[in-house]
């Protein structure tokens, strides 16, 4: 290519994103959209997208009924990416949620946040934050509020939870900390959350970490780059919940908490680091841990047929049925 019409880049996360200089983003993993099914083939499961609000949109999905007015649990689910790729619409999502939602009975709502680094944080908390809301304001009577139709037949609002992978369980726990401060619409209560290979990451190393390797870190990296005007950096509270100033875990807005983990992931050790913070901050709730041995970050996404995938999704499945 000639010289004139390379475009020079300004910031290069490969194998994730690339920034130009011109402003061109190039999302190079994991972001490819497919359709929503009217019947997915293999589930049974119906899905369809709405929007939630002028920049917020949403993949809802509703499993095989067995009677009418059948009411099932609700899962808002927050996908991952590092808060700058993928997508609720996702070629690797729209399997995996099919499979959760059949195995759980649930209804899910697949929340399509905005991505940085076109819309920085904290602007996907913001938008997980207003998904959240519109899901609970479905049990008011609120006037100008479009209400979507299988919610109101179908959800349990007595049965509310959230779950994510990767950035989408950082994006779990800094919303259950913001449930357990504020009211939802409704006094809507969460029952439970899922932390699946949560994006946790600090400047302390834990384990057999150097100083070294984590600036060298994708995690320390993106984290920058998705949050440029963060206070604090990588110690920043928000993906790392362990830092002095962060706030108590007792604060969190939910009876029970489900955190998934892969032995061969990076982020794991802070993950475990974290069910043991939970369990010493006097919350007032019950957590438990998973961790599969010989898989990596994410696993039973990238490809959830094989049966260790299976495994987690059944567990993820049974804790949102329970």
């Amino acid at each position: 290519m000639a010289s004139d019409t390379t475009k020079e880049v300004l910031t290069d996360l490969s194998p994730v994103i690339k920034l130009y200089k011109d402003g061109t983003v190039e999302r190079l993993f994991g972001s490819t959209q497919v359709p929503p099914s009217p019947d997915d083939p293999a589930t049974g499961v119906a899905s369809k997208d709405l929007n939630i609000s002028p920049v917020v949109q949403a993949r809802l999905y509703l499993p095989e009924l067995t009677e009418p007015n059948q009411k099932l649990p609700v899962l808002v689910y927050y996908h991952g990416g590092g808060f700058c790729i993928g997508s609720a619409f996702s070629f690797l999502d729209q399997p995996y949620i099919n499979i959760l939602a059949a195995e759980a009975n649930a209804l899910i709502v697949s929340v399509e946040y905005r991505l940085a680094p076109e819309y920085p944080l904290p602007i996907p908390y913001e938008d997980s934050w207003t998904a959240l809301q519109w899901v609970a304001s479905h049990v008011t009577e609120k006037p100008g509020i479009e209400k979507e139709p299988w919610l109101t037949e179908h959800g349990d609002f007595s049965k509310i939870y959230i779950g994510g992978d990767s950035a989408g369980g950082n994006i779990v726990h800094n919303i259950l900390l913001r449930a357990g401060a504020e009211t939802l619409p409704g006094d809507v209560k969460i029952v439970g959350g899922f932390l699946s290979h949560p994006y946790f990451w600090g400047s302390k190393p834990i384990g057999s970490e150097t100083k070294e390797e984590i600036e060298q870190s994708l995690q320390y990296k993106v984290w920058l780059f998705v949050y440029p005007s963060v206070p604090g950096g990588i110690d920043n509270a928000m993906i790392n919940p362990f830092v002095e100033d962060a706030p108590s875990l007792s604060g969190l807005g939910c009876s029970r908490l489900l955190v998934c983990l892969a032995e061969k992931d990076p982020l794991t050790s802070r993950g475990i680091l974290y069910v043991e913070t939970v369990k010493k901050s006097g919350w007032n709730g019950e957590v438990e841990m998973v961790e599969v041995e010989g898989e990596d970050h994410c696993f039973h996404i990238f490809n959830p047929e094989t049966e260790k995938a299976k495994d987690l999704i059944k567990r993820i499945a049974s804790f949102i049925s329970h």
